[in-house]
């Protein structure tokens, strides 16, 4: 497995371990999810749904290099329809005195307001799965198990573009996000498109992003046009200047890093980060037993905030250094 890594990630330099492509100075083509301005006063329905999880770890440590994860849904409470998408697997295989885990993790959230966002979502999930598994895991369980052709960064970044050719094939008119994550041993990959996000969570429950939203708000907030209170509130916080499915061709944002040390990954639709603090979020994580029920809680939460988006949540626990 460690020689497999080496070749799959290259030669990097342990001073930067973030990759990313250069962020637009200008939006182009903006992309607008549109909101009911309905207000809703209902108590929490629908229920989130628990779409699937590891055995629950409570708040014992995990030995490395064991993963766990879990993940939950809800159409919120002002959407007629689900758009957001996720997927998520978890394997293990120890033998021969080595352990190799390996995790894959997607969100998507379809664009509403556009024709077939639901189905754009789950095309462009769908794609990068086949993608990933034919161009990655499949190989690497086999007994003459070689690394493949090209890096990581490359495998990612191929399968966004092709998820995004099959958008255009399939769902013309359709647009969606698309934030990919992909754990091995102790090695991570990011390939990141839109505005869902992926944050890292430390055992007190302090979240820190690591990707950066491709929105309009977002970008004025970097050249400091916008205060992130300002952004907050801004009628124009939906606008994405990417997104797979519209505009014209774009670059998506690829990270490679070392798995953070400990704690947990929180991958995410805008129905959730973007309802609901952080420090709320940070503290469901924290103070839940397990890790269904830390998703159903951050879930519920974007329920009693008014759910004006549709929410899923995928949580990953990391293991504990040695």
């Amino acid at each position: 497995m460690a020689d497999y890594l080496k070749k799959l990630f290259g030669k990097r330099d342990k001073a930067k371990t973030k990759t990313t492509v250069e962020i637009m100075d200008t939006p182009t083509v903006p992309t607008e999810r549109v909101f009911s301005s309905q207000e809703i006063t209902k108590p929490l329905s629908p229920q989130p749904t628990i779409i699937g999880s590891d055995q629950p770890e409570g708040r014992l440590g995990l030995e490395p290099p064991q993963l766990l994860a879990s993940c939950a849904q809800s159409m919120g409470h002002q959407r007629e329809h689900n758009e957001d998408s996720l997927f998520s697997m978890t394997t293990m295989l120890a033998s021969n005195g080595a352990q190799s885990p390996f995790g894959l993790y997607i969100v998507a959230d379809g664009m509403g307001g556009h024709q077939h966002g639901e189905v754009a979502s789950e095309i462009a999930t769908l794609t990068m799965v086949e993608h990933v598994i034919d161009q990655l895991y499949s190989n690497l369980f086999r007994v003459d198990s070689q690394p493949p052709e090209e890096p990581l960064r490359e495998i990612l970044h191929n399968g966004v573009n092709e998820a995004h050719n099959a958008i255009l094939a399939y769902a013309p008119g359709g647009g969606t996000t698309l934030t990919t994550v992909v754990i091995m041993d102790k090695q991570m990959a990011i390939a990141h498109v839109g505005d869902s996000r992926v944050y890292s969570v430390n055992l007190n429950g302090a979240l820190k992003p690591l990707t950066r939203d491709h929105s309009l708000v977002k970008r004025l907030e970097e050249l400091g046009q916008l205060t992130p209170e300002e952004a907050a509130i801004h009628p124009q916080r939906n606008v994405l200047y990417r997104a797979l499915g519209q505009g014209e061709p774009f670059e998506p944002e690829i990270i490679t890093a070392p798995t953070p040390e400990s704690g947990y990954l929180l991958i995410c639709s805008d129905g959730l980060w973007g309802v609901v603090p952080e420090k709320e979020l940070g503290l469901a994580i924290k103070n839940s037993d397990t890790l269904p029920e830390a998703c159903q809680e951050m879930v519920d939460a974007a329920n009693r905030a008014g759910g004006p988006d549709n929410i899923t949540a995928i949580l990953v626990r990391l293991p504990d250094n040695e």
